[in-house]
């Protein structure tokens, strides 16, 4: 049974010659080569940015105040309740369409 194989793509950077020699030391330092280690940096940077824009943290009394309007919410203003009226109005007197019109 012939192995898996894994796509890859190329990726090259111009860094400065005192980069280079960081790298390369704490490449060593860990016992990885420096395209293993700038691998497993750049991964870590790049999921540490995308969770960072995908996760909403909030202080403790913004958590609070969140937990709260969910189990509360305030009662619907009555232009919200209009609103609500003529959308219902709207559907109710909208033709109906047949299976696949759109």
């Amino acid at each position: 049974m012939p192995a898996a194989t894994t796509a890859s793509a190329r990726l090259e950077a111009r860094i400065s010659t005192d980069l280079h020699g960081l790298l390369k030391r704490a490449a060593e330092l860990q016992g990885r080569t420096m395209t293993d280690f700038v691998v497993a940096a750049v991964q870590e940077a790049a999921q540490r940015a995308i969770e960072q824009a995908e996760v909403l943290r909030l202080a403790r009394a913004d958590q609070e105040c969140f937990a709260q309007a969910l189990l509360a919410p305030p009662a619907a203003a009555p232009a919200l309740k209009r609103a609500v009226a003529r959308r219902r109005a709207l559907l109710r007197d909208a033709p109906a369409e047949a299976p696949g019109e759109a």
